[in-house]
């Protein structure tokens, strides 16, 4: 192992869930304003997950007041606080770009069951 690969290993989240695109997650950033630090929420459906030591990112969109908002957070980022799996969404592609052009319940996604 090269030197940058050990300092990868070192400084890699190990408390990030197993998650995919379609699941439903809760994503709690840390926001700085001015000399106060708060927790900030945010929960949608991931619509991309790159994988990857370091570089590795989620993407996250939900609807707000009617409009769709989508943010990337890297997962090995300090201000990612935690990220909690609310539920598991049932889909057959890796990027789920199409939920952008759909609008109420034409965007909904299966929840994973049992059969």
């Amino acid at each position: 192992m090269n030197i940058i690969e050990q300092m990868e290993q070192e400084n890699m989240r190990h408390d990030i869930p197993d998650f995919r695109a379609g699941d439903t997650v809760k994503v709690h950033i840390r926001i700085i304003e001015g000399n106060k630090e708060r927790t900030q929420l945010f929960q949608g459906v991931v619509i991309r997950r790159r994988k990857g030591i370091m570089g590795a990112s989620v993407t996250v969109r939900k609807i707000s007041h009617g409009v769709g908002v989508e943010k990337t957070f890297p997962l090995c980022s300090p201000r990612v606080d935690k990220i909690e799996l609310v539920s598991e969404g049932r889909v057959r592609r890796s990027r789920l770009y199409y939920l952008r052009n759909l609008r109420g319940k034409a965007a909904r996604i299966r929840e994973k069951g049992i059969n």
